[in-house]
């Protein structure tokens, strides 16, 4: 027994190492490169059994989804800095560990699923396409899935360098491809990556597909292929074909031309990406319709350390702070972001006063939603008549603002789980329903699902993802950009600015408002941490929350729920505390973060534009009421 080993063993003993990770350690070890045991070493010798634990406990969980973690630990060794002996940016090698993101991971990820993939299509040649983003690492784990696709005689696409989630979801689709792979954390900061899984239809693995791959994942104990196939995959590198395919099929959501025309030389856009992918496709979409913008030059370049921001997430308005002081500079109307994978967008907009205001996703995917459909019924496109063939899709912690919406019209909305997979999901089902697009035009395609089945007018999730077609099979940032530019021209043909044409919706529909919460333990204990809260909602529901009484709570974990189609949603650990006023609070544990989520919703009827402010006032008070008295019951509970 080496010193290294003796040194595991006392520490398990001791109480310092946890069990699962001396046995991960020696399962990780078993074909760690010079580097890798060198940097356990370190971690053993410097007694850092927080971080070996936290590394170690358990081996990266493949998802629903598919895999995200820590990719640059919180203590990173001189073996993993390597090279990078200056110590800035990133280090050479990705974090050692089995609860990792890193090659030996991506190895067996990659491995797990391709051999599910060519046990589903036994008689086809198969093939993936793979992309990435611009975060540590994502390259080098790219071009692993693309040797290892290839070594099992799967045939792999893969881009040049970075593009966006939907671009890959929607090469799937155009390529004929079995099954896609997108190397991203999305929003997540810095230190983190992850492995993203699309099939066929383009759209992230849902159920019985993901069961049986994360089976297979399960299954493979090594990042190395052992036994390569007698004939290997080509790897084919795509290019400006793709981008054009891609580009010219977000361009079609485009509804009326002329109003942008007329508008579009009193729109002043500020753009910024954020270091991602968006710089690829975004500024091509506005240039084509001729819109004003400009680009935040310090956030143009990709860069996985996000140097000018603390997080590369649309979502906080601290990520925003550089578009909005040249938005000021320039006098812009609109500041339009996207996340490090193009995936969310999100969104500020200058009052009346000339100050600039932060809107959240609920309002974006509200205003997306409200000026879709209003176009549609004015061109025609949609009609009494053939209404309740549309259909506008949300999930259950979404605003009901869209419901109100899409109910005014006669169109039915529709909710689903929390992840856009879902919302995708119920695409592919009207596709089929519809009996397959083959080669009709959009137009066709349109007037079939009229007709058969249901015509996807839009999409949207809180967490600043949209959709407005169903060309791809994720949320867009870039259609949501170029969605959102056409929207607030059409605004401003009606003398509004964006936010006036929102509060004009609150007068129709109601005010709606809603608050996330969120509350982070990281890490083996916290993992415990959070369960033992959610168990404790299941166990000990509270009878009021902050002072309103619980009416109902819906557990969808353990209760048949069925969609507004009939549909019987899948079993998912998600709370709804109905609460009386027509409050709500939803709970649940976040599928991509260490955290909790706590989801407030309140709502009010406005009797005119004059009572609005004060409206506005009293429920986001309420929700700020829920939200500390949340916290306090919290910290008990997870005590």
């Amino acid at each position: 027994m080496s010193t290294l080993d003796v040194t595991i063993s006392e520490a398990v003993k001791a109480g310092k190492l946890l069990p699962t990770g001396a046995e991960n350690i020696a399962l990780y070890l078993n074909e760690a490169e010079d580097w890798e045991r060198a940097s356990v070493g370190e971690l053993v010798a410097a007694g850092e059994w927080t971080e070996l634990n936290d590394r170690f406990y358990q081996t990266l969980r493949f998802g629903t989804g598919g895999l995200r973690g820590r990719t640059i630990g919180r203590v990173v060794t001189a073996s993993e800095w390597g090279a990078n002996t200056a110590r800035a940016g990133a280090p050479e090698h990705p974090a050692v560990g089995t609860n990792a993101m890193n090659f030996f991971n991506v190895g067996r990820a990659s491995q797990g699923l391709l051999a599910y993939v060519r046990a589903t299509f036994p008689d086809e040649q198969t093939s993936i396409v793979i992309s990435h983003d611009t975060r540590y690492f994502s390259r080098q784990f790219a071009e692993l899935i693309a040797r290892t696709a290839s070594e099992l005689g799967v045939d792999a696409y893969l881009f040049p360098d970075d593009r966006s989630t939907p671009e890959l979801s929607f090469a799937v689709r155009y390529l004929n491809a079995h099954a896609g792979v997108m190397v991203t954390a999305s929003h997540n900061p810095p230190h983190d990556n992850g492995y993203k899984v699309y099939f066929r239809d383009g759209g992230q693995v849902v159920e019985p597909h993901a069961t049986n791959i994360i089976q297979r994942v399960l299954a493979v104990r090594s990042g190395k292929v052992a036994q390569p196939a007698a004939q290997r995959g080509n790897v084919t590198v795509v290019y400006e074909r793709l981008d054009k395919a891609y580009l010219d099929a977000v361009s079609a959501l485009v509804l009326n031309p002329r109003v942008i025309n007329e508008q579009k030389s009193r729109l002043k856009i500020v753009f910024t990406p954020i270091h991602g992918t968006g710089i690829r496709i975004t500024p091509g979409l506005l240039n084509k319709f001729g819109f004003n913008f400009s680009i935040v030059p310090e956030q143009a370049k990709g860069n996985g350390g996000f140097p000018t921001v603390q997080s590369p997430n649309p979502e906080n308005a601290g990520a925003l702070t550089l578009g909005i002081a040249q938005a000021r500079r320039e006098h812009a109307d609109l500041v339009l972001a996207t996340d490090p994978d193009a995936d969310r967008m999100g969104a500020v907009i200058r009052d009346r006063a000339g100050d600039y205001q932060v809107i959240t996703g609920n309002m974006i995917g509200s205003l997306l939603a409200a000026h879709r459909l209003e176009l549609f019924f004015a061109q025609g496109i949609l009609t009494a008549a053939n209404a309740r063939h549309a259909v506008l899709i949300k999930t259950f912690v979404t605003t009901d603002l869209q419901k109100a919406i899409a109910e005014s019209y006669g169109v039915r909305c529709v909710d689903t789980l929390t992840g856009f997979k879902y919302i995708c999901e119920k695409m592919k089902i009207y596709e089929e329903q519809a009996g397959g697009r083959g080669s009709l035009s959009a137009t066709e395609w349109r007037e079939r699902l009229l007709a058969k089945s249901s015509f996807y007018v839009f999409g949207g999730e809180e967490s600043y993802g949209y959709s407005g077609g169903d060309y791809v099979r994720d949320k867009d940032a870039n259609a949501a950009v170029l969605m959102f530019a056409e929207m607030a021209a059409h605004a401003a043909g009606k003398g509004l600015n964006v936010l006036e044409y929102l509060d004009q919706l609150y007068v129709k529909h109601g005010f709606y408002a809603e608050q996330l919460g969120t509350l982070t333990f990281e890490g083996a204990e916290g993992a415990a941490k959070i369960k033992r809260l959610l168990d404790s909602y299941q166990s000990d529901a509270p009878a009021a929350w902050g002072g309103r009484q619980v009416e109902r709570v819906q557990n969808f974990a353990k209760e048949d729920i069925h969609d507004a189609d009939g549909k019987l949603l899948p079993k998912e650990l998600m709370l709804l505390f109905h609460l009386e006023g027509g409050y709500r609070v939803a709970v649940r544990g976040s599928g991509t973060e260490p955290k909790i989520k706590y989801y407030f919703f309140g709502k009010s009827a406005v009797g005119d534009a004059a009572a609005l402010p004060a409206v506005k006032d009293r429920v986001r008070r309420e929700l700020e009421h829920l939200w500390a008295e949340t916290q306090r019951d919290a910290a008990a509970r997870a005590a």
